[in-house]
């Protein structure tokens, strides 16, 4: 067996640092569980955290949403992108200096609130350009933050997420406006603030002292390669963007600690994998055949997770390709959402 062994994956840490689009809730409702698992750390006496790369809104906001959907929580426990862009501008400039925003109304706050000044013109001779997601934000934004780019603005994005999780389907996000902007300028933003530099995940790590943190995110490309890069195990949930497929071609720098459908890995060892296991985990035999993965044996899906884990990151490239040779493992297969 490959499930996490012990009582419960989170008595081996002293914080859980959640991601909260896909993880916690989709737009404005708690995913099924979060209220619960939350809940459950806090009686335990768990130091828990926040950190999102959205930055249409500012800590406190963030508290008061958590808060409204049932899950308590205080503005010191929220690392967003946006207080870390406007933090890392504040170093960087004179006090008072203008900034152009391309972004939300919170962003512009956490500007103003390090002394710095917004400003929306180009003309306004702004020292630096900072830009994250809002759903306002259109070509006039983007023109006004080329003009002034060209001019020798300091360019910081909060974030490039190409998307970002909604009830309909992952919607676009802050990066595929900034790599609109990219397109236009034939050129990189200077600084990227949120996930996956780990700069978030590091700041809130510090609050555990000597404990340990453990990551917990919907997405390899921001919140697993963030925590590895802030040397901090991970739980990938399967609540958001990241899929099985996706996991099975993750590069090293993307894979999780640990797996599980939901919140629930956190207290149920029978909910939760590591990864990756042994190509013959809990029942299951993964094998290359034809160049692809064929499945075998019968088991937990989470178990033939681990063994096609250990098979298709043994290989250049993962595996995308991957077949049943059981009909358990067809089974096994479509609760993966590996089925044809």
């Amino acid at each position: 067996m490959t499930e996490v062994a012990g009582d419960r994956l989170v008595d081996g840490y002293a914080q859980v640092v959640f991601d909260l689009d896909g993880v916690i809730y989709l737009i404005d409702r708690p995913i099924p569980g979060a209220v619960d698992a939350v809940g459950r750390l806090r009686a335990d006496g768990r130091a828990v955290a926040f950190a999102t790369n959205n930055a249409s809104r500012r800590s406190s906001e963030v508290a008061d949403l958590l808060t409204g959907m049932g899950v308590p929580a205080e503005p010191q426990e929220v690392f967003t992108s946006a207080a870390a862009a406007a933090e890392l501008l504040r170093d960087r400039l004179p006090a008072g200096a203008a900034v152009l925003v391309v972004g939300a109304e919170a962003l512009r706050a956490e500007i103003r609130a390090v002394g710095l000044t917004p400003v929306a013109k180009a003309d306004e001779s702004p020292a630096a350009v900072v830009q994250g997601y809002g759903p306002q934000v259109g070509w006039v934004d983007l023109a006004e933050a080329s003009v002034a780019i060209r001019a020798g603005a300091i360019w910081v994005a909060t974030n490039t997420d190409r998307t970002l999780p909604s009830g309909r389907g992952p919607l676009p996000g802050n990066g595929s406006l900034v790599a609109a902007l990219r397109h236009a300028l034939d050129r990189a933003p200077d600084l990227v603030v949120g996930k996956p530099e780990p700069a978030l995940f590091a700041t809130a790590a510090r609050r555990a002292g000597e404990g340990r943190t453990l990551v917990v995110g919907d997405r390899l490309d921001t919140d697993i390669e963030g925590a590895r890069r802030a040397g901090l195990d991970s739980l990938l949930v399967l609540t958001g963007v990241s899929d099985v497929a996706e996991l099975l071609t993750a590069p090293e720098g993307r894979r999780p600690t640990y797996v599980s459908a939901d919140l629930a890995g956190l207290f149920d060892p029978a909910a939760v994998v590591s990864v990756p296991g042994r190509p013959d985990s809990g029942g299951w035999s993964a094998t290359v055949v034809d160049g692809g993965l064929e499945l075998r044996g019968a088991g937990r899906p989470l178990d033939a997770l681990a063994a096609l884990c250990a098979v298709a990151w043994s290989r250049t490239g993962g595996a995308s390709d991957v077949r049943p040779g059981s009909p358990e493992a067809e089974r096994a297969l479509e609760a993966l959402g590996l089925a044809d």
